[in-house]
Order: structure tokens, then sequence, then C-alpha cells
């Protein structure tokens, strides 16, 4: 069930087509799920299989213990339609894997439409510099649960 002031954050809410977006999303409780490497994979593989739907082109994502960030380019899809298969399907396929039991997610999520004067790369960089700003790791190639179209 949505927060009482959540429609606020919809409001407003556009999806356009070839427009750049930064999408963050929170698990239920911040439960740190994905600190399982089964688990923050099963998540990577999403992000794949929405691009190989032309729903998003991704350009970066980085899956954290308790959230992830990804960075896309809209394709063929609303974002309220992507983010909804998005978590239905990482829920489903770590239900499958023994790996959930429940909600995985946090209703809603957050979403920052790029401008055109925002640099692409510095917003990639701040996604998958994620880790290393949590003190997850020392060194960026240390964590292995993130990517970037520019490597």
């Amino acid at each position: 069930m949505d927060s009482p002031a959540s429609h606020r954050l919809r409001r407003g809410r556009f999806s356009e087509p070839g427009r750049l977006y930064l999408l963050s999303s929170i698990t239920r409780d911040r439960i740190p799920i994905f600190e399982s490497f089964q688990a923050a994979r099963c998540i990577a593989h999403q992000f794949r299989q929405a691009q190989l739907e032309g729903a998003a082109r991704t350009l970066a994502w980085v899956v954290m213990p308790d959230h992830v960030h990804w960075l896309i380019e809209l394709q063929q899809s609303s974002l309220a339609c992507l983010m909804r298969r998005f978590k239905s399907r990482s829920r489903c396929a770590l239900f499958k894997l023994g790996k959930l039991q429940g909600t995985l997610w946090q209703p809603g999520y957050h979403d920052h439409a790029l401008r055109r004067e925002e640099n692409v790369c510095a917003v990639a960089r701040y996604v998958v510099a994620n880790p290393l700003r949590a003190g997850l790791v020392k060194k960026l190639g240390d964590y292995p649960h993130w990517d970037a179209v520019w490597l």
C-alpha cells in the first residue's frame, strides 16, 4: 500500500521515450537481501531483460545490499510500466531461487530525469561509485554488482 503522501511523488511524473533517467528503488524495510551474490545477480539479469525487451537501454547500474540505482534511456515503455515489470519479475525470480519470502520492494521508486546540461558520465560514475561511498570496498573493482556501457 502506498504511503499517504506517495501520490505527490507521482504528480508531474512524465515518461518521455529517448530521455535519460536515474531510477532508484529500496528493499522493504531496507533488508539487505542483495548481500547474497545469487540475489544480486538475479537483479542484474532483470536489468538486461528490460533492455532485451526494448523497454529501456541500460547505461549504468549498481546493486547495493538494500537498494538499486539504474541509469537508463527510456525506450518503448513508460517509467511506471518499466518499474512495475522490473519489481514484479525480480520478486518472482528471487522467490523461485528460495531467496525470498514475502515482499521484496518498498512501494514506489525515485526517478530523476536528467537535464540536457547534466554530464551523463558523471551521473554514471556517481551510480557505480556507491559501494565506495558506502564503505563496502576500498576500490571499485572489488565490488561485483555494477556495470556501465562506457567500460
